[in-house]
């Protein structure tokens, strides 16, 4: 019966996945062939189209069939995918030496940095590419591109805050009508000129190559175009599944996608001229303005899709500490993955409206797109390399086996897409090395925090052994709650509670929370407690990189395992406000301390993001030097 109901609900989860999942690489056709061709000025033969053609086949074959569909769509960290996952993953192996992990935690930044990139990028070149196509049916638009663009995109980012369930139902439908449209004008082409199905044999490839090696060189940092977005496949396994995302790339995305590439190359092979704009020359003038409609409404999902999987990394660095509390709101009652977090939402938009303004077009962003995916994409090799050696304990013969040549491919693009950093491709390595200065800032940061506390700190045990023996020590009615970090040592705020107020409350709970480096933790499993003594009690709160703090749901868990009524009314919470002050001295660059206290100033308030009534919330304040 189980079965039976999984299989009805595959086509539904595949017609889910479809649209959120594929929106990304779905709409490259728009630009990446003509951009092929413009990249190196290469002229339009026989040898050239079937070269390119033959090239975006077997690259997408290896990067995207292979690699992230069949080999990296394996790592799932209980279901879930995205770099955040592969590299708390590689953190659990024994295999590799503690001090070398750092590498690893370098390289999984480097990747969710250029991500961040990716995501600025992404909608400024999708619906810019869409849009164009106006030009096409008529040059009165020209002017009003830009500010078309712009309109649509301001649109798109307001509605971020009201959550995308309601457009999510539609997105499922109108990427499957674009994959299917598009595959039919290609297969429309490609019947008036059959032979370019050739671009399948390997020989067009190598011959291209082996004749133009240069020319294929420079051309390989355009092919990439074909493939961006590839990165998705793995990093939204865990909403739907490794099964209905392989059966939609496999069954519908794949072939519509090679349908029109092989269409657009047919139509040059019989008009040399429609480089101009290959996509829309390939669409019959009856349905063009329907296509163009069709075309942005394919790109405003695929920008949806990276907006809502660049709030999904930075909740997962979050909570992973490894970026500062922002706010996090949750759009949705049903579906836990559906959170907007306003800081990230203006920084994009912002960012895109910078993007467009700057490029102007999308043939001139296509030279900033590629480098971000291509650095992406070996981080992402490199990672699962080590994983499979490291964690699924492969040999080290078997890892070399896919790992040398997709690392090959990888360095071909990285180097390729290189060239191009002095006309646009230095935006995303600009991105990419300022998130990856707040991140690696962050956690050093934090690190260089607890240090310092522990360097100074009073141990619970003794603190609480003199309590006991003390006669002068009064205890009030009600539950203090202490938030802490270091759960051996006395919290500041409880310190500063005795200095000041000179008691303490019946009950002292200590409470620390535990990200794990998996997606979600069981209620089950959700809170450990301690009692230490009759008036000190310590809770352990464990979460996943994807669960949702809250506190007082988590004290509830606690209490019942105590054996207690949870009163909030009779509970408060103390909560450590902690001013960083820089000092010369051993750390971190003073501009980098500099910045960290920045962040630490700037962060959401504790009883925000973990849901804590702000009534019942008592700050203490600290100073600690850095």
């Amino acid at each position: 019966m189980q079965s039976s109901a999984k299989k009805v609900a595959m086509p539904a989860i595949t017609l889910a996945a479809l649209g959120v999942v594929f929106g990304d690489i779905g709409t490259s056709p728009l630009y990446a062939l003509r951009q092929c061709f413009l990249t190196a000025h290469i002229a339009i033969s026989e040898a050239t189209v079937l070269g390119i053609l033959s090239l975006i086949f077997w690259c997408m074959m290896l990067s995207i069939s292979f690699k992230y569909v069949t080999i990296i769509m394996r790592a799932d960290n209980n279901g879930e995918g995205g770099i955040m996952s592969l590299l708390a993953l590689n953190l659990r192996t024994t295999r590799i030496a503690e001090n070398k992990k750092i590498y690893l935690i370098a390289l999984g930044f480097i990747g969710a940095s250029l991500f961040f990139g990716d995501g600025i990028i992404t909608p400024a070149i999708s619906v810019l590419s869409a849009i164009e196509g106006l030009s096409i049916a008529t040059p009165v638009f020209n002017k009003w591109l830009l500010p078309l663009a712009i309109g649509i995109l301001t649109g798109l980012f307001l509605a971020q805050r009201h959550g995308t369930g309601t457009m999510g139902k539609l997105f499922g439908p109108v990427t499957l009508l674009w994959f299917v449209s598009i595959g039919l004008i290609g297969i429309y082409s490609i019947a008036k000129t059959p032979y370019v199905l050739s671009m399948m044999n390997p020989y067009w490839a190598i011959n291209f190559i082996v004749h133009q090696p240069y020319v294929a060189f420079l051309t390989m940092g355009a092919v990439i175009l074909t493939m961006t977005g590839g990165e998705a496949l793995y990093a939204d396994m865990g909403h739907f599944g490794r099964m209905p995302i392989r059966l939609a790339w496999f069954i519908i995305v794949l072939p519509s996608l090679l349908l029109n590439y092989a269409g657009q190359g047919a139509l040059l092979l019989r008009d040399p001229s429609a480089i101009a704009n290959p996509f829309y020359l390939l669409v019959p003038e009856e349905i063009l303005y329907p296509m163009i409609i069709l075309a942005t409404a394919a790109a405003v999902i695929a920008s949806q899709a990276v907006i809502t999987g660049v709030f999904s990394m930075a909740n997962q660095a979050i909570q992973l500490r490894y970026l500062p509390r922002l706010s996090v709101r949750h759009t949705s009652d049903v579906e836990q993955g559906q959170i907007y977090l306003p800081f990230i939402n203006w920084v994009l938009f912002v960012s895109v409206v910078v993007l467009i303004l700057l490029f102007q077009s999308s043939e001139k962003l296509a030279s900033a797109y590629g480098v971000a995916v291509t650095m992406t994409m070996l981080c992402g090799t490199i990672l699962i390399s080590v994983l499979s050696y490291g964690y699924w304990r492969w040999p080290l013969w078997k890892v070399a086996l896919f790992a040398v040549p997709l690392l090959t491919i990888d360095f071909i693009f990285v180097a390729s897409t290189s060239l191009k950093i002095a006309s646009g491709g230095w935006v995303p390595i600009l991105i990419g090395a300022v998130a990856f200065t707040i991140l690696m800032t962050w956690k050093d940061g934090r690190a260089l925090v607890l240090k310092r506390l522990g360097k100074d700190a009073l141990p619970i045990d003794l603190f609480i052994k003199s309590v006991s023996l003390s006669s002068e020590t009064i205890f009030v009615p009600g539950d203090a709650v202490f938030l802490t970090g270091t759960p051996n040592i006395v919290p500041h705020a409880m310190l500063h509670n005795i200095k000041h107020n000179k008691v303490l409350h019946e009950r002292n709970i200590m409470v620390t929370v535990i990200t794990r480096d998996v997606p979600y933790v069981p209620r089950i499993e959700r809170v450990c407690v301690e009692k230490l003594d009759d008036h000190f009690y310590r809770i352990f709160v464990y979460y996943g990189f994807k669960d949702v703090p809250n506190i007082p749901m988590a004290l509830e868990y606690a209490y019942e395992q105590l054996g207690f009524q949870l009163d909030m009314m009779h509970v408060s919470f103390f909560i450590s406000r902690d001013r960083l002050i820089h000092t010369v001295g051993d750390g971190m660059a003073p501009w980098r301390e500099k910045l960290f206290i920045s962040m630490q100033r700037n962060t959401s308030p504790v009883s925000d993001f973990y849901q804590i009534p702000p009534n019942r919330v008592v700050e203490m304040g600290s100073q600690i030097e850095i």
